[in-house]
């Protein structure tokens, strides 16, 4: 049975807020979520790609974003069973979010760097090809293609 708003109008029921009263910025419900996919340079505006094309990262994983985030000094909790509403893909490997906290309790900013998801986001393209792991695979990657390069010449 549905719930009786009778009481209340139609813009009084829109209005409310989406949170509970309760809740503040310290807790989890109210961190800033972050996908993978914001960052994919693989993916298109379509798709939920937030940054330009030329910043975006090859394919990030929710461990590079937690491991970046919280070594910049920010509380960032992996969700890893979340499934962002654009991918297509099920697999595991595109599979989590990244809850972070940008404020405190007390509605000041947890870092004065990052004051929204956008700055947090520029910063994770910023620094997700620094990591060893990045760097290591880029490496490997050229030398691949340089041996590839070997194969039969033209036909005359």
């Amino acid at each position: 049975m549905a719930t009786s708003y009778s009481s209340i109008s139609q813009r009084e029921r829109n209005t409310q807020p989406f949170f509970p009263n309760s809740a503040t910025h310290a807790d989890q419900c109210r961190f800033v979520c972050i996908y993978p996919a914001y960052i994919n340079a693989k993916k298109t505006r379509a798709q939920g790609r937030r940054v330009s094309k030329s910043k975006a990262v090859d394919n990030p994983s929710v461990n590079e974003i937690r491991d970046i985030l919280e070594n910049a000094g920010l509380k960032a909790i992996v969700e890893a069973n979340r499934l962002y509403c654009r991918e297509e893909s099920r697999e595991p490997q595109y599979r989590g979010r990244v809850r972070v906290q940008l404020k405190n309790g007390d509605e000041s900013l947890v870092k004065e760097q990052f004051k929204t998801k956008d700055d947090l986001l520029f910063y994770l393209v910023e620094m997700i090809p620094k990591l060893k792991t990045r760097s290591g695979n880029q490496q490997q990657q050229q030398q691949q293609q340089n041996q590839q390069g070997g194969g039969k010449g033209k036909k005359r």
